[in-house]
């Protein structure tokens, strides 16, 4: 999935690996879906993308394929899945409305909080856009406004805060796009393996989207992108985002069910995501920003 925080979920939907059979139950309680099945209390239909690592594929492997077992199984339903693309051809938006909005499934595993097109539960977990870099350059990269942001080539996710936030600093000329959240054949993996080939001396991204990687990159290091004011009575541009489940804005009954889950979960969610490498941040509002 990349946003603005429009881009991943709308970057963050970012990965791509390869995915072949229908999806089965990794707990034994899941069952793969693609018609329009009718509404059932004791079913818990989610929408999910069949090829997009680290999010979710076919085979169950992705976070949201964890994290969808867990909420089935704590609500006492049998998951199906609705299989879509969350990057065909009109992004995550369209997504939304061909399937969530279509009632062809109820729920999405994966949305920013305060999303303007759906309801949403409350956060479940809290993650940052970073910066990327090889340790042995040593550019201390700690902000976007880091004197080495001048002087070095830079890669991001486009259309995502990053983006915007680089216009404004005047650092968007010596910048790479990167279209993994728009192109069903991308991983995130690319974006690591272009700051290990030295193609960009940093690169800017969503944390969830190449957290899975990093093991396999021993030499690059991860900072999280603070919130910044750029100019004299702006507001602070925020990095760091609350990720919730989606529901349809009117689905009140759902949302107050997930919201329960939510609550009594915290713990079992939060192994998930680390299983996954995703790194938790604070939540934004209870950070002091100008301390860092």
């Amino acid at each position: 999935m990349s946003w603005t925080m429009s881009g991943w979920a709308r970057q963050a939907r970012a990965a791509a690996v390869s995915a072949a059979a229908i999806a089965v139950s990794v707990g034994g309680f899941a069952q793969a879906a693609n018609s329009a099945p009718t509404a059932d209390s004791h079913v818990l239909r989610v929408c999910a993308d069949p090829n997009y690592m680290p999010y979710s594929n076919k085979a169950g492997e992705g976070f949201e394929n964890k994290v969808a077992e867990l909420v089935a199984k704590a609500m006492g339903r049998k998951l199906e899945y609705r299989w879509a693309s969350y990057r065909a051809r009109g992004g995550f938006s369209n997504f939304l409305a061909e399937n969530l909005d279509a009632k062809k499934c109820d729920v999405v595993m994966n949305l920013p909080y305060g999303d303007n097109e759906e309801g949403y539960t409350k956060p479940y977990y809290y993650s940052s856009y970073v910066f990327v870099t090889r340790k042995d350059k040593h550019y201390h990269i700690r902000s976007m406004n880091s004197v080495s942001m001048r002087s070095i080539k830079i890669g991001f996710e486009a259309g995502t805060t990053p983006e915007t936030a680089m216009k404004m600093l005047g650092l968007i000329n010596n910048s790479v796009p990167f279209h993994i959240a728009s192109n069903p054949n991308a991983s995130p993996k690319s974006m690591l393996q272009a700051v290990q080939d030295d193609k960009v001396g940093v690169m800017i991204t969503w944390e969830p989207a190449i957290g899975y990687f990093l093991k396999d990159y021993p030499d690059l290091q991860i900072a999280r992108v603070p919130s910044e004011e750029y100019g004299p009575g702006l507001p602070a541009v925020n990095y760091t985002y609350g990720m919730a489940m989606g529901v349809r804005k009117h689905d009140t009954a759902l949302k107050a069910e997930l919201n329960k889950v939510i609550a009594a979960h915290k713990a079992q969610l939060a192994a998930v995501l680390a299983k996954y490498d995703v790194k938790l941040y604070p939540n934004p509002r209870h950070v002091n920003f100008s301390n860092q």
